[in-house]
């Protein structure tokens, strides 16, 4: 296993970036590695850093403005070769069918819930630990 994953999130709101910083902590479940986040406020920060690689799981807010984190879902799944996984916030869990038109492997509702959250985010490290093995 590698010492440190490396976390991409995008909102145009800091307070979401920060929940979502509180809820993983230090590493989101004893099995995975530390997590290191790039934060990013804008859709063309989030294909700067995905370019630049390196990152093993994205977090996108699905309420950003202007350029919801489905929509950037969509497009880097369509753009980025061997895009990471990704971990959509989404308003209402009604909102779950679009997760899945976005491409997204996992969604969860805001306001961010932690032990929700964090679960979601091990899982997806799992996965792309066991890609990677």
């Amino acid at each position: 296993m590698q010492p440190t994953a490396t976390v991409l999130v995008y909102s145009d709101d800091s307070n979401t970036r920060e929940q979502v910083r509180l809820a993983t902590g230090r590493r989101p479940a004893p099995d995975v590695p530390v997590v290191e986040f790039v934060e990013c406020a804008t859709p063309a920060a989030v294909i700067k850093e995905l370019d630049r690689g390196g990152i093993d799981v994205c977090v996108l807010d699905g309420e950003a403005v202007p350029m919801g984190g489905m929509g950037v879902c969509r497009q880097i799944k369509d753009e980025i070769f061997e895009c990471p996984p990704v971990l959509l916030l989404i308003g209402r869990p009604q909102d779950a069918w679009l997760a899945t038109w976005s491409r997204a492997e996992a969604a969860v509702t805001l306001p961010v819930e932690p032990v929700e959250f964090a679960a979601a985010l091990a899982s997806l490290l799992r996965d792309k630990a066991a890609l990677n093995a």
